[in-house]
């Protein structure tokens, strides 16, 4: 009796250990910081504008905290599809990295929805040394001439004109490539931007009537600075204002006091007065009773 007694005892242990067991198993899986899953990463880096293929794309466990809402799971949906912006070798692919479906690799593939791509010719100088590369901004500025009217006519100054007309323009790409090595600039002869309609009829417009530059502005920067532009007239203003600017003079020495002798010093002793000698003459006594007097030749 009393062997079936302990023997009941040791099968519930038993079973309610195993219960739990099973419980804190369940509850560990449970817990976002154990659960994972498999989502597609690039296998290697991949520049913006490319076509995905089975050989750039690979399966992960993911922490299920940090999954992206749209992570891809399966690789085979992603065949086909274009990169519209640069990803790196272990970065999950996202449905905001992707170009729309059926849309074609290379540069239309970059180009936001109702946006323009416009190409510009640039030297060294315009191009700001090779450092506007694909993905920075810039602005444009136009340098033309004024059409004249009557006060301009008199002042031929103020025709001549630097303005910004376009501010914060995306670099799509410099010369034929869309991909960016930000270790170091390139100098091309001409550079893609990212425009409005409305933008890209201003920036042809301002090709035809001047000369364009381009001015590299920080990525981060959405700051829209209202500029009245800079005319010939108001740069010479402004260098004649900095030229007319009054100069305080220095103060005048004076002359310092005559030092006055200390006390117990002796003083110096005065010159003697300059005798001017006079030429030698003949002096006679003459002798004229009892009075003498003299006379000299």
């Amino acid at each position: 009796m009393k062997n079936k007694r302990a023997l009941l005892t040791m099968g519930v242990a038993v079973l309610l250990g195993i219960a739990a067991v099973v419980l804190a198993s369940l509850w560990l899986l449970r817990q976002p910081g154990n659960a994972s899953s498999r989502i597609v990463v690039a296998s290697g880096d991949i520049s913006r504008g490319q076509r995905l293929s089975p050989d750039m794309l690979r399966l992960v466990d993911w922490p299920a905290a940090t999954t992206p809402k749209d992570a891809f799971k399966d690789s085979l949906k992603l065949s086909d599809r274009v990169l519209k912006a640069n990803i790196l070798k272990g970065e999950p692919l996202t449905e905001t990295k992707l170009a729309p479906p059926g849309t074609l690799g290379g540069l239309s593939a970059l180009i936001s929805e109702g946006k323009r791509a416009i190409t510009v010719r640039v030297n060294d100088v315009i191009g700001v040394a090779g450092f506007a590369l694909p993905g920075n901004y810039v602005d444009v500025i136009v340098h033309t001439e004024r059409d004249p009217d009557e006060h301009a006519k008199q002042a031929r100054n103020g025709l001549h004109i630097s303005k910004i007309v376009l501010e914060r323009i995306l670099v799509l790409a410099v010369a034929q490539e869309v991909g960016r090595d930000e270790t170091k600039p390139k100098v091309v002869n001409a550079v893609t931007l990212e425009v409005t309609p409305e933008q890209a009829e201003s920036l042809d417009l301002a090709r035809g009537v001047g000369s364009l530059s381009l001015a590299l502005r920080n990525q981060v920067d959405p700051g829209s600075p209202q500029t009245a532009g800079a005319t010939k007239a108001s740069l010479l203003d402004q260098l004649a204002a900095a030229a007319a600017a009054p100069v305080t003079p220095a103060p005048a020495k004076s002359a310092p006091p005559p030092a006055r002798p200390k006390a117990g010093a002796r003083a110096a002793p005065r010159s003697a007065p300059v005798v001017v000698a006079h030429a030698r003459r003949d002096c006679v006594s003459v002798l004229n009773g009892v009075t003498t007097s003299q006379e000299c030749f």
